[in-house]
């Protein structure tokens, strides 16, 4: 199983190679250009449309959501100048968050974490940085970055103030952010879990905290690498990102740290919760074993006594006959003493203090 959605060439492809595939029924191009005064938004059908809005001195942001297909991604490659190294990794999702450099362009992949039902979730966003443009591409079906849209359109905050590198920050820290909201669920998951361990331990707790440590797991495996991304945008962007906007950018590192430390404390809690269960059956299993050894315990002698009494053997001349066959109160006598026994192994096991423990 592989649960980010990996992409793979066969063993010998060419760098560089695309895979052939259909583009997405859902695929929407929205086109954003905007400056501190103007702002245009609208729907392109074509790559080609976007070429008369490269040369305006004004920030250009090309939004893909959904698979673009090879040929749609072949032309914004051929109409932006995009490598086909960084081409082939946004066609082959499931990619490690990364930054790179290419001649004068940054190419980001980030993971997007998000709940697909009950299930943890990763989406692949990849963004290209240029002078003066943005293209970012995201393959799943809905659309996240409209909030940043809207506040484009009402210009809110610094960002149509701001060139394209500000820009690139606020859909850094979009997509890093989007990890708070869904880990204070499963913080939410871990508290909940925790408290019906310890009051009452249930056989599919187990399950729940197995897939709850998976999903953290996953987790950790993605989001871990977006803060080295984010520091090596830092540290490599120097020419292309601008000093004003290095303070935010390394905001969105204390986050992804943040991120980071919020999913190690809770992966430490979800192995505790699991202990806390695996002891809690145990202690139920022990003292189940404990009732059915006092039970044991004492229908033995009364077992004993029975046997003897059951055997019957009589002999009028033998001096080793059972005299208490013709007893005339043999019959409730044997029973009288085995209650007076079990009656002493219970009074026994009460002092001692085995009894109270029983639940």
């Amino acid at each position: 199983m592989n649960p980010i959605g990996k992409r793979y060439h066969p063993p010998g492809t060419p760098p560089g190679t695309l895979m052939p595939a259909e583009p997405a029924a859902s695929l929407r191009i929205t086109l954003v250009d905007y400056s501190e005064s103007t702002f245009e938004e609208r729907e392109l059908s074509d790559p080609a449309e976007a070429d008369a809005y490269l040369s305006s001195p004004t920030t250009t942001w090309i939004h893909i959501q959904g698979n673009p297909g090879t040929e749609r991604l072949q032309a914004f490659g051929d109409l932006f100048g995009l490598h086909p190294l960084a081409l082939e990794d946004v066609m082959n999702v499931g990619q490690r968050p990364k930054v790179d450099r290419y001649d004068g362009q940054l190419f980001a992949v980030l993971a997007r974490p998000w709940f697909d039902g009950d299930d943890v979730a990763i989406e692949q966003v990849s963004i290209f940085y240029g002078r003066g443009f943005i293209v970012s591409f995201d393959t799943g079906d809905n659309d996240p970055f409209k909030p940043v849209r809207r506040r484009l359109q009402h210009s809110r905050g610094r960002i149509r103030t701001r060139s394209a590198d500000y820009l690139l920050y606020t859909l850094f820290d979009f997509v890093i952010d989007t990890g708070f909201p869904l880990l204070d669920d499963l913080g939410d998951r871990v508290d909940e879990l925790e408290s019906d361990v310890l009051e009452q331990p249930r056989a599919a707790a187990a399950r729940e905290i197995h897939r709850l440590r998976r999903h953290l797991l996953l987790l950790r495996r993605m989001l871990w690498p977006q803060r080295e991304a984010v520091n090596n945008l830092l540290r490599d962007g120097d020419d292309i990102i601008h000093e004003e906007t290095r303070p935010y950018i390394r905001d969105c590192y204390d986050h992804t740290i943040q991120i980071m430390e919020l999913i190690e404390v809770y992966r430490d809690m979800a192995s505790s919760i699991l202990e806390v269960h695996l002891s809690a059956v145990n202690n139920r299993l022990s003292e189940v074993m404990r009732v059915l050894t006092v039970i044991a315990t004492i229908f033995i002698p009364l077992t004993f006594i029975a046997g003897v009494y059951g055997m019957n053997f009589h002999h009028p001349g033998s001096p080793w006959a059972m005299p208490e066959l013709y007893w005339y109160y043999g019959y409730p006598v044997v029973l009288l003493t085995m209650l007076f026994v079990a009656g002493g192994l219970l009074l026994y096991f009460w002092r001692k203090g085995w009894l109270s423990r029983v639940q």
